[in-house]
């Protein structure tokens, strides 16, 4: 395992999942739901799209070297363009998800609710494409640990303190310094790309 790479996943995905539509199902989650089992729940849902990056990151790894680093270049810049046009959208659908759930409070209802609404809205999402990217370049095992802690830590803010937060740091400037990343990570695997 390497230290940095973990840390590294850790900080792209954490930016990248902060304004994300599974950190807002999550919070909205958490005001139907007592919070514990909805973190169990979105904590598996996480897990399993995770392994299911990692496998699509080896799968993007066995591609000769240019065309691996002009695919990443091009995921990481789809990335930054997705984080731009998205703002707020992603606000306004939990908001709508909110006005739509049923209220209650069983553990495993809660549990199986927050698994299942994790698991489907993580699937082709920014963060499962970034933790792909990372696991293609870096040591998956590392990557892995560092987005599903990632992962995990924004699930548990917005479950926590997900509104509180976003008084103190406006939506904005986190989608910005999300895609400001993702363009950064888009320039270095270009130039590895053209480089060779």
């Amino acid at each position: 395992m390497n230290a940095a790479v973990i840390a590294t996943a850790f900080g792209v995905v954490f930016l990248a999942e902060l304004p994300d539509k599974t950190a807002l199902a999550s919070l909205v989650l958490a005001t139907k739901y007592r919070p514990s089992p909805v973190f169990a729940g979105a904590a598996l849902g996480f897990a399993v799209q995770v392994v299911i990056a990692l496998a699509a990151g080896r799968l993007l790894a066995l591609l000769p070297h240019r065309v691996f680093e002009a695919i990443v270049a091009a995921l990481f810049l789809l990335g930054a363009v997705l984080i731009f046009r998205q703002g707020g959208k992603d606000e306004e659908q939990a908001e709508e998800a909110e006005r739509k759930a049923k209220p209650g409070n069983g553990t495993w209802r809660a549990l199986l609710t927050s698994f299942t609404v994790i698991t489907v809205a993580e699937f082709g999402d920014l963060t499962q494409i970034v933790t792909a990217n990372l696991a293609a370049k870096y040591d998956w095992l590392s990557v892995g640990i560092g987005a599903l802690l990632a992962l995990w830590a924004v699930a548990a803010l917005a479950i926590l303190g997900g509104q509180a937060l976003l008084r103190v740091i406006p939506l904005k400037l986190i989608v910005r310094a999300a895609a400001l990343v993702m363009m950064a990570l888009a320039a270095v695997s270009l130039v590895a790309a053209i480089e060779g």
